[in-house]
């Protein structure tokens, strides 16, 4: 019982438990968003590419603007930053949900306001990952880390199921009004934190971006992370892209079955990373790195073979599993690892490889499932995962031989 307690120690702190109150209302928002968005795509085009085109337009400002995004994180107030793009973020829901109950909205608005969505993240997510050890400092940032994207995969659980029953009833245009509204929670409880002033600009951190990407290349393990990572997210892109095309094209179980999908993955994401906060070190994540890329690549060729709904329910709870463990260990290694006046530049590299390849990987697996078909763009990924599994594992006792070094250095200090 005492190690389940330990998974929640990062709620000691006030501004984690603000924080975390206000992304419970926001991210349901944003999922219910991003189901109805899917669904509207898919019902004004009915075109596995499109769908893949609108994940690209959503993520691949992260990719191009992560720099920026890094940057800015370690110059200027983080608070400050989140509050402004989530500010952002709430206006484009408003747009969507004001076009789309106009008639006006056409399937090309919809990919401008989602690149305008990406171009928030593009500056959000370092800002955010880097508030976590300002909020609880590195003994809890396991915990802060694990927990938060646990909040990400329950409201994913909730977000996507009530969005498929809400789109069935009334249509997209509530979706969109309902996250416009969650984005108030999250801008209010940022506002009410009192981060210590370490979180301010770092203007004394050395140069910009490509010294920030240097530092990175000239660590083996940080490129190791980072490329099993990004791995990963291009792996799990076809899941996203043609989760629409699955549960309706497929298995004909419409937007519900959507939502169900979406929802199971976020069931399995939320075990898996409720577990990973019971560490409170990090000698043990490289494992949980190799464990994680096999389940994830056995998931994905199951779910392609797959001929029933069922069965793939419990896959894509598999899914959610390994690739937010994945995830969460791997942030929690380069958080902890790294100086802090490089923390905003390592957190935008991550978030470049974790959602700014997901763009990339979203508009091939529409385009490659037009041509031979959605089954086989999903096998075709696990054998990819599966392939960088067995390439992490080669690497293994170097890679934990450096955690273990590192932990040591910290316990010391």
């Amino acid at each position: 019982m005492s190690s389940w307690r330990e998974s929640f120690r990062a709620l000691n702190h006030r501004d984690f438990r603000l924080y975390t109150a206000g992304q419970i209302v926001s991210l349901t928002g944003s999922w219910m968003q991003g189901v109805a968005q899917s669904w509207l795509i898919y019902r004004l085009t009915h075109s596995e590419f499109m769908m893949g085109a609108v994940m690209f337009a959503t993520h691949i400002p992260v990719l191009l603007l992560g720099p920026l995004g890094g940057m800015a994180a370690d110059r200027f107030p983080r608070q400050r930053i989140v509050l402004i793009t989530q500010t952002l973020a709430l206006l484009q829901a408003l747009t969507l949900a004001v076009l789309n109950s106009t008639g006006l909205i056409t399937p090309k608005i919809v990919l401008v306001l989602a690149a305008v969505l990406g171009i928030a993240n593009a500056f959000d997510i370092p800002g955010r990952q880097t508030l976590f050890i300002q909020m609880v400092g590195k003994q809890d940032l396991i915990s802060a880390i694990s927990l938060n994207s646990a909040i990400f995969n329950a409201s994913r659980v909730v977000g996507p199921s009530l969005a498929g029953i809400i789109v069935a009833a009334f249509g997209e245009t509530v979706c969109f009004g309902i996250n416009a509204v969650s984005f108030i929670a999250m801008i209010v409880c940022v506002a009410l934190m009192h981060l210590p002033k370490a979180s301010a600009a770092r203007s004394e951190g050395p140069g910009g971006f490509r010294e920030g990407f240097l530092y990175a290349w000239s660590h083996r393990e940080l490129r190791a992370l980072l490329g099993i990572c990004g791995l990963t997210g291009l792996c799990y892109a076809p899941i996203l892209a043609l989760a629409p095309f699955f549960a309706d094209g497929i298995f004909h179980k419409g937007s519900a079955g959507l939502g169900f999908l979406i929802g199971a993955m976020g069931v399995g994401a939320v075990v898996g990373v409720v577990r990973l906060a019971r560490h409170t070190g990090i000698s043990n994540l490289p494992q949980v790195s190799l464990q994680s890329a096999l389940i994830l690549g056995l998931s994905l060729l199951g779910f392609g073979l797959s001929p029933w709904f069922g069965v793939s329910i419990g896959l894509m709870t598999l899914i959610g599993f390994s690739v937010m463990r994945q995830n969460s260990s791997s942030n929690s290694l380069i958080q902890y690892t790294v100086p802090d006046h490089y923390r905003g530049r390592m957190m935008a590299l991550f978030s470049m490889v974790v959602t700014g390849l997901l763009p990339i990987g979203s508009l091939a697996s529409g385009a490659l499932a037009e041509a031979f078909g959605a089954r086989a763009v999903v096998i075709a990924a696990s054998l990819c995962c599966l392939a960088g599994a067995l390439a992490l594992r080669f690497a293994m006792p170097g890679f934990s031989q450096w955690v273990k070094q590192h932990e040591e250095e910290a316990c010391a200090a």
